[in-house]
């Protein structure tokens, strides 16, 4: 399973880094993929990282902004997110797989639980 923390309450500008660990498989035979989705709006995948190291792909709105890497001796995928802005607000989920398309919630083995990021001041 996995297991998504790291949420909270951010000032705008600020940063957060969101943790993706799994239990019961190793991570690094899949790609992982952060979505999100705020209240009133469709689930939208930001980051995804492929099972080559160094592959990664971002959404537009947080490209330049957010990062994703993972941790192989914790089996966890982190998102680092900077330059928070209010509308990044909403509930962040992570998923495991080997999607065709990574940035749909299509093709996802394993989710994990969402953690709530708000950005305000």
């Amino acid at each position: 399973q996995l297991q998504a923390s790291g949420g909270g309450l951010v000032q705008p500008g600020g940063s957060l880094r969101l943790s993706c660990a799994a239990s019961g498989f190793t991570l690094d035979y899949y790609g992982v993929g952060w979505f999100r989705q705020a209240p009133g709006a469709k689930r939208e995948g930001v980051a995804f990282v492929h099972t080559n190291v160094g592959q990664t792909s971002f959404a537009n709105s947080v490209k330049g902004r957010f990062t994703i890497f993972r941790d192989y001796a914790k089996n966890t995928v982190y998102l680092q997110m900077n330059s928070l802005k209010p509308e990044d607000t909403a509930v962040y989920s992570c998923a495991a797989g080997h999607p065709s398309i990574p940035l749909l919630p299509d093709e996802y083995e394993y989710w994990g639980q969402g953690t709530l990021v708000t950005v305000s001041s």
